[in-house]
């Protein structure tokens, strides 16, 4: 079943890029909204943005969102992140700025305030999307493709110059919070003559050595060192799962990274784009109005049916029961919250 918060989950920060103080509410929405952002400070015209794969824009170093009126919200891609981890899929997300707050650099401070606000579920089933066949998109020597799977499964693969990363990979079956167990709490990563080159352009003002992991060659500038042995391709792990899910429903199917950035993952999630991909995809729980473009991609099953796995269920609906303890939750680490 669909599943929203039940009360609102207020975070308070500022943007990792414009360096701009936000104030940011995630309220519970009814069965069928879906993820929107609302911009509270748009005075006129339409405030509301879709976090869905049809409002990205180009944007090389963040997943940025619009509307048809030109206005954005940038950097949503931990947040998108911690509602799918969580399985939370019907929400209101209003906003004072332009970008969403970085807070430690991970998902970990939204997994942390939704869990304390608690998660109901709804009465309409999930609408899934099931990978049928292949999906594949490329860019010189990065690649960012889905394979058919009764789940999502998450493999990546990273390869940087700097011995502190150097070379990683991990692969993670997503059922049943492992996403809150495994990666909300990896921060994001950047190489100092990065930090230096975004600056000098204008980016990453409100970023620090506290909301990022810098490396310079073989050293872990950020205080603490690493969280996690393999954080940075965790992180690139945590990023593919937020923007998967503007796909518009949970995805289930084996996703494979070899250094993608964030426009190869968007580009899987386009299954209406120019050229369509009969037989790819299939929803469950939605019959495509005739008129619709993807009526001729997709085939619409029940996410309820018997015949749904037990594999998709359990990612679809997670049971955060697994996890133990709320004390002993990587969302639950004391001192490390950011919401008010």
């Amino acid at each position: 079943m669909q599943q929203t918060l039940k009360s609102a989950a207020v975070f308070v920060g500022h943007g990792l890029h414009s360096g701009v103080p936000v104030r940011m509410v995630v309220n519970p929405a009814s069965a069928d909204y879906g993820i929107w952002f609302r911009r509270t400070d748009a005075l006129t015209g339409d405030a509301m943005i879709p976090a869905r794969w049809d409002a990205v824009e180009p944007s090389r170093l963040c997943t940025l969102l619009s509307n048809d009126a030109g206005l954005t919200v940038s950097t949503v891609e931990h947040l998108m992140a911690a509602l799918a981890g969580c399985a939370i899929h019907n929400a209101l997300i209003e906003i004072d700025g332009p970008e969403v707050p970085i807070l430690d650099g991970s998902a970990e401070p939204f997994v942390q305030g939704f869990l304390a606000r608690g998660i109901i579920r709804q009465t309409v089933p999930v609408r899934a999307i099931r990978i049928l066949a292949p999906v594949e998109v490329r860019e010189g020597e990065a690649m960012a493709r889905l394979d058919p799977s009764d789940m999502l499964e998450i493999d990546f693969r990273i390869d940087f110059a700097d011995a502190a990363i150097g070379r990683q990979e991990r692969r993670l079956n997503m059922a049943n919070g492992a996403f809150v167990r495994e990666l909300c709490d990896s921060r994001t990563f950047c190489r100092q003559a990065d930090v230096d080159a975004m600056r000098a352009s204008g980016l990453a003002r409100g970023g620090t050595l506290e909301n990022a992991v810098v490396v310079q060659g073989d050293r872990i500038l950020s205080p603490g060192g690493l969280r996690h042995a393999d954080e940075p391709v965790r992180h690139k792990m945590l990023d593919a799962l937020g923007d998967l899910s503007l796909a518009g429903g949970p995805v289930l199917g084996r996703y494979t990274g070899v250094r993608a950035g964030h426009a190869l993952t968007t580009g899987c999630c386009a299954p209406c784009s120019p050229g369509q991909r009969p037989g790819k995809w299939s929803i469950w729980g939605w019959t495509p109005e005739p008129s619709c473009p993807a009526s001729a991609c997709i085939a619409a099953t029940c996410a309820a049916a018997p015949e749904a796995p037990a594999a998709a269920k359990a990612f679809c609906a997670p049971d955060f029961s697994v996890l133990g303890p709320a004390k002993d939750r990587p969302g639950h680490a004391p001192g490390r919250t950011n919401t008010r």
